[in-house]
């Protein structure tokens, strides 16, 4: 399922302004990408340029590649839907649909994308999507109760269940444990170790431990000043990034002196 990545040397503008500039790197399959570094330094936006996320907000475009399974995103006649469809985002702040039953929600990408399904195919794809996301056994008997009545840890692993019930061969991940307590935090940390056997994950964290704890590899994105744009300064193994640097921006980042 899992796909490796290849970006090749993309440049992210929002209408004339590079908020990101020439990034080259390789994202393996089935592992744990973190990205860090200070605020406002293209992260997030780079993040979504890898399902085209991005290109959402008005006047925003990239230039270079981003190649998944031999297939440039942003190539010709590539349609973004069906990119979204490979990679899955999971937001910042938990977005289950708050109209939506538990059950509904999990379902909700699948509808979208116009699957017809039946209901016994159904109740095992909710079902599959809730272990995968371990929240089965918390919420197995209220299933048409509204997602919106979970906890917030509860609503963000929902949300991972809705964008793995679509299959998708990539999981993005931005922030998912910015607006969640330890306990739930260390909940999805535990999730993002089990879907990598599965998913190319790629997350974004402030959260230096975090990144420490459930990464392989990290990239850190820096910024020379404002109005600068953002790069990718250092991208290597996480355990070298953190005890081995090369350079010394990623130094100075990781042990608190800037930032």
């Amino acid at each position: 399922m899992s796909k490796r990545i290849d970006v090749k040397n993309l440049d992210i503008y929002y209408s004339d302004f590079l908020a990101v500039k020439d990034v080259s790197v390789t994202i393996e399959p089935r592992s744990v990408t973190a990205l860090i570094g200070p605020s406002g330094c293209g992260k997030s936006t780079f993040l979504r340029s890898l399902n085209r996320m991005h290109e959402v907000i008005p006047g925003a475009h990239v230039q270079g590649e981003v190649i998944i399974d031999g297939e440039n995103l942003y190539g010709k006649g590539v349609d973004p839907v069906n990119v979204r469809r490979k990679v899955g985002m999971v937001f910042q702040k938990p977005n289950p649909f708050p109209t939506m039953s538990i059950r509904e929600n999990v379902l909700a990408g699948v509808k979208l994308n116009n699957k017809r399904i039946n209901k016994k195919d159904a109740d095992e794809l909710v079902e599959t999507s809730l272990r995968g996301a371990n929240l089965w056994n918390e919420v197995k008997d209220r299933l048409e109760k509204p997602g919106s009545g979970l906890s917030g840890g509860q609503q963000q692993r929902l949300c991972i269940a809705r964008t793995i019930a679509v299959k998708p061969e990539v999981v993005l991940m931005d922030e998912p444990c910015s607006a969640l307590d330890p306990i739930s935090t260390l909940a999805v940390e535990d999730l993002i170790a089990e879907l990598k056997e599965n998913y190319t994950i790629v997350i974004v964290t402030h959260n230096m431990q975090q990144a420490a704890r459930c990464s392989d590899r990290t990239g850190f994105f820096n910024i020379e000043g404002t109005g600068k744009p953002g790069q990718l300064v250092e991208f290597d193994d996480t355990q070298k990034i953190f005890n081995n640097p090369t350079q010394k921006a990623t130094e100075d980042y990781i042990s608190g002196r800037f930032g």
